[in-house]
């Protein structure tokens, strides 16, 4: 059993200015980091060029941007985790798809008869991104519970932990959201 302080009592201290506590917390953050990058990439399309240490890497950056004596505890550093990993995978899902739609290169009209690829539909990050922004402005409550399951890999139970309500309003509200993403994102 380690005797090292919780991630909350660590948080606690670095709040108050003490060094090594905010020390000791950067590794714990880096490991959920890589917790949260690979459970979310685990169900990206294959072929993702974003691997996850390096989804780590900028989130992480990102993080202490934010100043992590700002954290309150667990629960709160994990939303900011899952907000920071959805700006980056959208930042790069909007790149993506610049370069996709010629990126400044000449444009080419589309032959009717090639033959399409049938593959499984991947989730398009940006008309998703655009989704999640039309719930939050109905349901700001719903959409960050689709923040913190989708982009922050969380359980049901850290997920209710972190905003304060019971895991079967998490489940409510989730099978609800996703039910309404599916029918924008189809109509998108």
């Amino acid at each position: 059993m380690s005797d090292a302080p919780p991630f909350d009592v660590l948080v606690d201290r670095a709040t108050r200015g003490d060094l090594p506590a905010l020390e000791a917390l950067m590794p714990i953050v880096y490991g959920e980091l890589r917790r949260l990058a690979a459970h979310y990439l685990r169900g990206e399309r294959p072929g993702q060029t974003l691997q996850p240490t390096a989804l780590v890497h900028e989130a992480y950056l990102k993080l202490l941007k934010d100043r992590p004596e700002r954290w309150q505890n667990r629960a709160h550093f994990s939303a900011i985790a899952a907000h920071a990993m959805r700006q980056i995978l959208i930042e790069r899902a909007r790149a993506r798809d610049a370069l996709k739609r010629g990126g400044g290169a000449p444009r080419v009209t589309f032959d009717e008869g090639l033959p399409a690829a049938a593959a499984e539909r991947p989730i398009d990050m940006v008309a998703l991104d655009a989704a999640l922004d039309r719930l939050a402005a109905l349901d700001a409550g719903q959409a960050r519970i689709v923040e913190l399951r989708f982009f922050g890999g969380l359980s049901i139970e850290e997920t209710a932990e972190t905003m304060g309500i019971s895991p079967a309003t998490v489940k409510r509200h989730w099978a609800v959201a996703r039910a309404w993403l599916a029918r924008e994102l189809e109509s998108a």
